[in-house]
């Protein structure tokens, strides 16, 4: 098993070469407009174009819910993974909307589509931002799903 590269960078300008696919964090609501999706949309509309078709219920057939991920090619040899692994945008009472075992069934998930591709996954510190997670909680997931697969994953601090 591999082990997590940690990078001072830009999340969206992965380091290496072959298939890279950027994975982020999406809300469970169709809210798209803080937190890394605006670096996002920045560089490229696809993903957030695709989100928003996605949760519209057009385009993407995949059900969009919690624990969903959908690929979308921004450039060759490049994709974005938007996981839905947050309720709602807020804190409640109950805590805060990040959903561990949401992105723990979308990392799974992409795990399988990186292996299919060939790719390593980049990303920054996913479910840690507005979500509100915690960071030992998201490796350990990350521990158990993409590297566990073998995938080269790298999480990107700026």
């Amino acid at each position: 098993m591999t082990s997590i590269q940690y990078l001072q960078g830009d999340a969206t300008q992965p380091v290496g070469h072959g298939p890279n696919i950027i994975a982020h964090i999406c809300n469970d609501v169709g809210g798209w407009g803080r937190g890394f999706v605006v670096a996002l949309s920045r560089r490229w509309p696809q993903p957030e174009d695709a989100y928003r078709d996605w949760y519209r219920g057009r385009g993407d057939s995949s059900v969009f819910e919690l624990g969903a991920v959908q690929i979308v090619a921004v450039e060759e040899d490049l994709f974005v993974a938007n996981i839905i692994g947050q309720h709602d945008i807020r804190p409640t009472a109950d805590g805060p909307p990040v959903r561990y075992w949401a992105i723990e069934a979308g990392l799974s998930d992409l795990a399988d589509e990186a292996l299919a591709l060939g790719a390593s996954v980049h990303m920054p510190r996913i479910g840690c931002g507005l979500a509100g997670g915690e960071w030992e909680s998201v490796e350990s997931i990350i521990t158990r799903t993409l590297l566990a697969s073998g995938i080269e994953t790298t999480v990107y601090d700026l």
